[in-house]
């Protein structure tokens, strides 16, 4: 194999192969990545079972061929070398590349035990990028991180006619936004499809392709295998989906709720930032909401106390409520809005309030018109 390409085409296509391969693997030819070299260009594949990135490139190729070469080390080299064409060509089990005056010799992976990338199925709709990337970043923060459930590791992507749900939870909060989904013929036939995608797959693919206009999504189920796979711009990514029924968490979130405060989001982010500082690891903050604004206090360690009142316009009766402060901050930070409100749903137990739900506020007086809300549950009152 003999090919000469860009060496900033070719350092792009050998980041995006390798991102999401895991940093250990028990079988070390699942950290290749695939060279196919055609008289067309490049393809360079990766796949370790799980997931499988794989995109196309321009390049001069003189000899067709095929090799595996390890990811990560081939990334790095590709992404320091000098400002000239890469030259690639392969004899026997060697590798050798060469830039400008820089020269690598690199040992090939047996490219005949290296699995077969997954095969796409039809496409089953398509998202707006910008918009699938905005949606992922805000709900994925709520998927859980521990690996003991694994269900509720991933965001479960409910397709409807015209729209695609994106939803997550990790017990303690859900996290939930709509986006516009375009699913041509496919739309309406038979049960709207789910599938559950593992949450760091899901925010590489929000990054990778959030410029890219649109994103084709494709969900099939083959030969016991149910997978979904992303795709725009001669790239395209495949994840195995969890397995699992996701718990009905959309039944948390209330119709209508007559209580409520309307905040300047950015000051309640600085607030809890500052009065969090003297807290203890997993302790809670103490929020009252009155009429007359909001009071924030931290009853830390017997050395440090901290407490910070702002302004806030209360819809309803006077509400106290005690929050983890990472929580409500990944809330706060997913609000693109200039205020929140922050609404106190009802418990059978008076003396105990709801979950929190936080979503976007145009202004003081008008609610936001994105779909996105998150809820939050608050700790037992600190007496």
């Amino acid at each position: 194999m003999k090919f000469q390409v860009n060496r900033d085409v070719f350092s792009e296509a050998v980041s995006f192969a390798v991102k999401l391969l895991p940093q250990r693997t028990t079988l070390p030819i699942l950290s290749g990545v695939l060279i196919h070299a055609t008289d067309d260009g490049l393809v360079l594949s990766s796949f370790d079972y799980e997931v499988s990135s794989q995109t196309e490139i321009q390049a001069d190729v003189e000899e067709p061929g095929t090799v595996l070469v390890s990811g990560r080390l081939l990334a790095e080299i590709a992404g320091r070398l000098p400002n000239a064409p890469v030259r690639l060509s392969t004899e026997e089990n060697r590798i050798q590349v060469s830039c400008g005056s820089a020269s690598f010799t690199l040992l090939s992976m047996p490219v005949e035990e290296y699995p077969s990338i997954p095969e796409i199925g039809e496409q089953s709709g398509v998202v707006p990028a910008e918009e699938f990337a905005a949606a992922v970043a805000q709900v994925a923060v709520a998927a859980s991180r521990d690996d003991v459930t694994p269900v509720i590791t991933g965001v479960q992507l409910e397709v409807r006619e015209n729209s695609l749900g994106l939803v997550a939870t990790d017990r303690y909060r859900v996290a939930v936004r709509e986006i516009d989904w375009d699913g041509g013929s496919v739309a309406g036939e038979g049960d709207a499809p789910t599938a559950l995608v593992p949450a760091r797959t899901l925010q590489e693919v929000g990054k990778t392709f959030g410029h890219s206009g649109t994103i084709s999504v494709s969900i099939t189920s083959r030969d016991d295998r149910e997978l979904i796979a992303f795709s725009a711009d001669k790239k395209t990514v495949t994840s195995l989906l969890i397995k699992g029924n996701f718990p009905p968490v959309r039944r948390l979130f209330p119709d209508v709720v007559d209580n409520y405060a309307v905040v300047n989001t950015a000051e309640l982010i600085e607030a809890t930032r500052r009065v969090a500082l003297v807290l203890e690891r997993e302790a809670a903050l103490r929020y009252s909401f009155t009429a007359d604004g909001l009071t924030l206090e931290a009853i830390g360690s017997e050395q440090a106390q901290a407490s910070e009142s702002i302004d806030a316009i209360l819809t309803g009766d006077d509400t106290v409520v005690s929050l983890k402060p990472q929580f409500l901050l990944d809330g706060l930070g997913a609000v693109h809005s200039e205020f929140v409100r922050v609404s106190f749903t009802k418990t059978e137990n008076p003396n105990k309030p709801g979950p929190v739900l936080i979503t976007s506020q145009t202004s003081r007086e008008q609610a936001g018109s994105d779909s996105y809300r998150y809820l939050l549950q608050p700790n037992l009152l600190l007496r």
